[in-house]
């Protein structure tokens, strides 16, 4: 447990935990190692977790930015309280789920930093594995008359649920009796029946003022293989049924969840409060707590949005830099530090609201540039020629790999005849206030010597090709004579003939509205400039980097090896420019 406390930031929800501890509501609470009912836990030893979280993502998609607050948020709280968060599976639904999607969601959560294996325990679970605690647990509310299969239409059921303002309407099949109930849903599970034509309803209130109680279905008909059991089952939960025994199997002391799941708190509650009655569980009883989700400007985290904007190849799959998914954050090069100080900048609360996407990159950014070591870059080449200088001479500047980090050392960086330089460091007739090269004007080349613009040379369409100056031999970087001759103006600079050509990817916001899920169409409002490619020159050590090694581009930005990089191209990803410049 983090003794520390002052270094947590504080919410609502850390509110609760210290006040359930404080109460010592978890003080006799038992663990045997597994997942399991009452009796599994029976005579078990104390848990010495003193709190269990989890993270129940369903395997039917990549995991996005707003997963990301929920692993932190979870795993953190576990760590910070001295206990466990597992990672579960909530594979219900075998309609949409795959392996593809878990392999991923484990990257993720591992590339966030957090595990959930150790040598003590391993908290990877699967829903589907509870399957025959979900159907005991349905056969327990059975028995007990508070379950019956409805062999209503779908239609009918939906109609006779009534509307806010209207009760519902009783099933004909609500009293029938608890035999022929049992019956009916072991003959559902034998496989008896057609996808659709019965379903298992709780027997909670047709009026309830709340719709979610009025006899909810906890069980459906799929006749569809599921990845993780083949053809065992051919009945499945819902999800509102599912959700509260997994986390009553898993002994969880925290539901946490976001906002939308509010209003079924109540069949949460009711669902344990009734299984716990007839001894299926045993108290203390998991709690569920929401939370807002992340809500994210410029950005749709809409899992259909996401799939359509794959599907119909608007982007370059699940991991395109410009996808809010966790395979894309990586590939652009985004910092998983960055994920952790942005959630702890926006907090956790009740209260929906937009977070400007600069803020997720002005963590980014504080995280990367302690990360990142430098390396330069001249992304719109143009030529300098020092017309003094030897062109037989070669001369090595010393060049720091981080400024602030000494013990990331130096590198070496050679000056010669011929430079490359950015076409925005010249200018004919320069605005005010320009410190930078322009006919007469003296600057310095980074780490290296002072130079005077003596001239230039336009192309055919007045654009400027190459820059002439001469250098001041005295005024080298780091030597005595380096202030011998005062200039306002510094710019960065490359060899021609020690310089790597690459291939850059300037990455910037997919959609152009702060928030186009609002829009009739969004993907009408896409960023048709969201990604620039282009030529460009970086320092021969460049040369023998490695996928998702990650840079500062001095004075450019943050840049990362892409995984299609090879021996004849290196691309680089842009991450994150070096201050905001997006256009609102």
């Amino acid at each position: 447990m983090n003794d520390d406390k002052s270094t947590a930031p504080t919410n609502f929800i850390r509110n609760i935990i210290d006040k359930n501890l404080a109460a010592n509501l978890y003080a006799n609470k038992t663990w045997a190692g597994q997942p399991g009912p009452s009796k599994t836990h029976k005579n078990a030893s104390i848990d010495a977790a003193k709190i269990r979280t989890r993270f129940p993502p369903e395997p039917n998609g990549y995991l996005h930015f707003g997963h990301a607050k929920s692993i932190i948020l979870n795993f953190s709280l576990a760590q910070d309280y001295g206990g466990r968060c597992h990672l579960r599976f909530d594979d219900t639904n075998p309609e949409k789920e795959n392996e593809e999607y878990v392999k991923s969601i484990i990257d993720g959560v591992h590339w966030l930093g957090y595990k959930f294996q150790d040598e003590y325990e391993n908290n990877l679970y699967y829903a589907s594995n509870y399957f025959d605690h979900m159907y005991d647990a349905a056969k327990v509310l059975i028995n007990a008359g508070l379950g019956y299969v409805d062999k209503q239409t779908a239609d009918e059921i939906r109609i006779n649920r009534g509307t806010l303002t209207d009760p519902g309407k009783n099933s004909p099949y609500r009293d029938q009796s608890i035999d022929d109930n049992l019956q009916l849903f072991e003959e559902m599970k034998a496989g008896k029946y057609k996808d659709g034509e019965m379903v298992l309803r709780a027997k909670i209130n047709m009026a309830s003022p709340n719709i979610n109680l009025r006899d909810p279905a906890i069980y459906r008909i799929r006749h569809v293989p599921h990845h993780n059991t083949g053809d065992k089952w051919c009945i499945y939960p819902m999800y509102t049924f599912a959700h509260p025994i997994e986390d009553a199997l898993e002994k969880i002391t925290h539901s946490i969840c976001t906002l939308e799941f509010e209003d079924q708190r109540p069949f949460y509650e009711w669902v344990l409060k009734k299984l716990a009655e007839f001894e299926f569980f045993d108290k203390p009883l998991p709690k569920q707590h929401e939370f807002s989700r992340l809500n994210l400007s410029h950005v749709v985290l809409s899992k259909r949005k996401l799939i359509q904007l794959v599907e119909d190849n608007y982007v370059n799959g699940w991991d395109d830099p410009r996808m809010p998914t966790l395979v894309g954050a990586k590939r652009r090069g985004y910092h998983p530090k960055g994920f952790k100080l942005f959630m702890d900048r926006i907090g956790v609360s009740k209260s929906d609201s937009i977070i400007d996407y600069q803020t997720f990159e002005d963590a980014m950014r504080d995280v990367l540039n302690q990360e990142c070591n430098r390396k330069i870059a001249v992304l719109n080449p143009i030529k300098l020629i020092i017309e003094n200088f030897d062109e037989n001479h070669t001369e090595i500047c010393t060049v720091p790999n981080h400024p602030q980090k000494p013990e990331e050392g130096n590198r070496e960086v050679k000056l010669t005849k011929e430079l490359w330089i950015e076409a925005e460091d010249f200018e004919i007739i320069p605005p005010p206030k320009y410190f930078r090269l322009f006919p007469g004007n003296k600057v310095r080349l980074r780490y290296g010597f002072v130079v005077e613009c003596t001239d230039y040379e336009l192309d055919n369409e007045g654009h400027v090709t190459t820059v002439y100056c001469n250098y001041f031999p005295e005024t080298k970087s780091g030597t005595e004579g380096s202030d011998s001759i005062k200039v306002k103006g510094n710019i960065h600079w490359l060899s021609t003939n020690f310089s790597k050509e690459i291939t850059i990817r300037n990455y910037d916001r997919l959609f152009l509205s702060e928030n186009p899920s609002e829009l009739d169409n969004f993907l009408d409002d896409i960023n048709q400039s969201s990604i620039e490619t282009k030529s460009a020159y970086c320092e021969e050590s460049i040369s023998d980097v490695k996928t998702g090694e990650q840079f500062q581009f001095e004075r450019h930005g943050y840049y990362i090896v892409d995984p299609e990089s090879n021996s004849d191209e290196i691309i680089f990803n842009r991450t994150a420019t070096l201050r905001d410049n997006w256009q609102k």
